[in-house]
């Protein structure tokens, strides 16, 4: 349940603390989360889910500038569910939280938008360096995570060699579209209209001989044209 600490205590909080969310199932877990978060100076907690869908039913309420998120969810697991908090709110950075460094749902909570990656056995400090890290854009992981995505880099072997190169503005239009944006909110990024958007997608399809964003993105990061 989302403890009081929206309005009021809000506005005991400095304006320049860094506003968290945290959604995590386990009771203990999410309470010590939360009050490590708001006995930081610099930090606030502005509230706590149990689920991928209650925190989208009420995220727009919280606007975090980072979310903490667990990978393993009743219902809806924390991977999947990145690429749809991000479209509900594409300024958030998300970092994953998970026991083990399952390299699968790395991978995929990567290519969903995940900004970082952290077992959740990181001490406390290191957890507050991680969430500052990633507000101010780095991407923070656990050693043994950056570990598993080195490992999978090297298995993927060198890169792709394309036909036909894309230009810069269809390489930045396919990361958004990889970090989980609608093609709304990558219109909205890039300052042009939506009708422009799709009609950079069609060039990638083209270019990249595929025929649906999955593939496009796939693709993509086999070439390193995106990370």
């Amino acid at each position: 349940m989302n403890p009081p600490l929206t309005e009021e205590n809000a506005v005991k909080q400095s304006p320049a603390a860094i506003r968290v969310v945290i959604v995590e199932d386990d009771r203990a877990t999410r309470e010590g989360l939360r009050l490590l978060i708001d006995g930081t100076p610099g930090y606030h907690c502005v509230a706590t889910f149990r689920s991928v869908e209650e925190t989208l039913h009420t995220i727009a309420q919280h606007v975090p500038d980072v979310l903490l998120l667990d990978i393993h969810l009743p219902g809806m697991l924390g991977s999947d569910g990145v690429r749809l908090l991000k479209e509900k709110c594409p300024a958030i950075e998300i970092l994953m939280l998970t026991i083990y460094a399952e390299q699968d749902l790395v991978f995929e909570s990567i290519c969903n938008g995940a900004g970082g990656y952290l077992l959740k056995k990181t001490p406390p400090a290191k957890l507050l360096e991680a969430i500052s890290e990633a507000f101010h854009g780095g991407s923070p992981m656990s050693p043994e995570i950056a570990r598993k995505v080195v490992t999978l880099f090297q298995k993927t072997g060198p890169p792709e060699k394309l036909d036909e190169e894309l230009t810069p503005q269809e390489v930045r239009l396919l990361k958004l579209l990889s970090q989980g944006y609608s093609y709304q909110g990558t219109a909205d990024r890039l300052h042009i209209s939506v009708n422009t958007v799709r009609d950079y997608i069609r060039s990638i399809y083209d270019k990249l001989h595929v025929h649906s964003k999955s593939e496009a993105v796939s693709k993509a990061l086999r070439s390193r044209l995106i990370f």
